[in-house]
């Protein structure tokens, strides 16, 4: 792949944003945007810095401990740490206030040590006060403190906000639909996360051919140089190396488990580039052949997903092709003998219970954006009001049921469906301990979807081959 380098985008893009955000806050409003916070790892040693999504779509400013506050005329104020020759020896060089306007576009900018003092005069006179809801630990308490300061001043006129709202729902709706910018990065780093899979699988096949002693951190490893080789800042979550029957556990985290010949391999893992994920899953055969019984949930699982992505499109709704999932694989699972027809009935009678949860019990896709699990309504925002209830067959718990998100082109999700099958009485023991998950990242277009992540093969032919020597 190529090794070429792309620019940041420019001050332009994000002031385009902030534009759009300022024209829905309404008259004399002013939102308030933190970063994250820094945090420690163990006594003095922080983890790895990583800006809060909202504030960098907003700025494109990844230095830490930094506040933002746009008006609804459109003026932007950047509070971030002042210049300190001392602390940039050791912390690296800040841009500082006085350098700010100029390099990210904004109208004014003030030291971070001048915050508390600064803002009760910024919330004077105006109407409502927009932060995001419970995203940032003792914020709506500052804002409280901000707001005390304020009403003291009324005596002398001033008017104290009357509303607070939730910024998080207006910026959920902007991050929602990708711009030109974003689906290029969110395609690099598809492309980088999925030639990091390729180099997994094929450094499995060969170190057991090797006779090597193979563990799943052996796998981890070749990820991340993969990822970082290639501009990566970091994987985009933890990756998930599961060997065996630790692919049935679906929030595993790479250890130190040894990977045998004959044993699937599930690999869960996509890099972060520029502030945007990538999320790619992979199942293949640790020694590069599949056993019959393996690729007959394999053939299952990939049969489900291509009916997922077909029915992925610009104007269905989301939940669409979960349940084109969801139809395969509970027909599948009865075909296979997974399920007992006699005891649970027909493919509409195991939809209906639910009886395929015990195999299958997560959703198909989730949105793909700055954050792996991104933000974004999965209810249609125009239909919030029709609700119907329901009574779940597996749990008794009465659901209330809204119109499910209607796609549109430029919103991206994941594809992923599995199987998962424990060890069980009424079960194969050829099927015992496999775990399969298929995951691809798409954009949804006019015409269906592009997927992304296909860099890396889904087709069971395609992979063994990749794994040949």
């Amino acid at each position: 792949m190529s090794q070429a380098t792309h620019a940041a985008p420019g001050a332009s893009l994000y002031a385009q944003r902030r534009a759009r955000l300022a024209a829905q806050l309404g008259p004399d409003a002013v939102a308030i945007v933190p970063t994250a916070p820094e945090r420690l790892r163990n006594r003095d040693s922080e983890f790895l810095f990583r800006f809060d999504s909202y504030f960098h779509y907003l700025s494109g400013f990844a230095e830490p401990n930094a506040w933002l506050l746009i008006s609804s005329d459109g003026h932007t104020t950047l509070f971030c740490q002042p210049k300190d020759l001392e602390r940039e020896i050791w912390d690296g060089i800040r841009l500082g206030p006085e350098a700010a306007p100029e390099a990210l576009g904004i109208d004014a900018a003030f030291p971070v040590t001048e915050l508390d003092q600064r803002l009760p005069k910024m919330l004077e006179n105006k109407s409502t006060v927009w932060y995001p809801f419970a995203t940032h630990q003792g914020l709506e308490g500052r804002v409280d403190t901000w707001l005390k300061a304020v009403r003291a001043r009324v005596r002398y006129g001033a008017l104290c906000p009357e509303s607070q709202r939730d910024l998080c729902a207006v910026l959920d709706e902007m991050r929602l639909v990708k711009d030109a910018y974003e689906l290029d990065v969110m395609r690099r780093a598809a492309r980088i996360s999925a030639s990091g899979h390729v180099r997994a699988m094929q450094l499995c096949a060969r170190m057991l051919r090797a006779g090597q002693d193979v563990r799943e951190y052996h796998l981890d490893a070749e990820l991340l140089h993969e990822f970082r080789r290639h501009g990566s800042q970091s994987p985009a979550y933890g990756s998930i190396v599961a060997a065996g029957a630790n692919a049935c556990v679906l929030h595993y985290r790479a250890d130190n488990a040894p990977i045998r010949p004959g044993e699937l391999v599930l690999i869960d893992a996509g890099c972060e580039l520029d502030g945007y994920a990538s999320d790619i899953t992979r199942t293949f055969p640790a020694n590069g052949r599949y056993t019959a019984p393996q690729r007959a949930l394999y053939d299952l699982v990939l049969a489900a997903q291509q009916a997922a992505i077909d029915a992925t499109r610009a104007g269905a709704r989301f939940v669409e092709p979960h349940e084109a999932t969801v139809k395969v694989l509970s027909q599948g699972l009865l075909d296979l003998g997974l399920l007992d027809r006699h005891k649970v009935g027909s493919v509409e009678d195991v939809i209906a219970s639910r009886a395929y949860f015990r195999f299958y019990m997560h959703r198909t896709g989730h949105w793909l954006g700055m954050d792996v699990h991104d933000c974004g309504s999965y209810v249609e925002p125009g239909e919030v009001g029709r609700v119907s209830e329901r009574k779940d067959p597996l749990s008794g718990e009465l659901i209330k049921d809204r119109p499910s998100r209607i796609l549109q082109p430029g919103m991206c999700l994941t594809i992923e469906p599995g199987l998962y099958v424990r060890p069980a009485d009424d079960v194969a023991r050829e099927y015992w301990n496999i775990g399969i998950r298929i995951e691809d990242d798409a954009i949804v277009t006019h015409e269906g979807c592009e997927l992304i992540s296909r860099d890396v093969p889904v087709n069971p032919d395609e992979i063994e081959a990749l794994m040949r020597p």
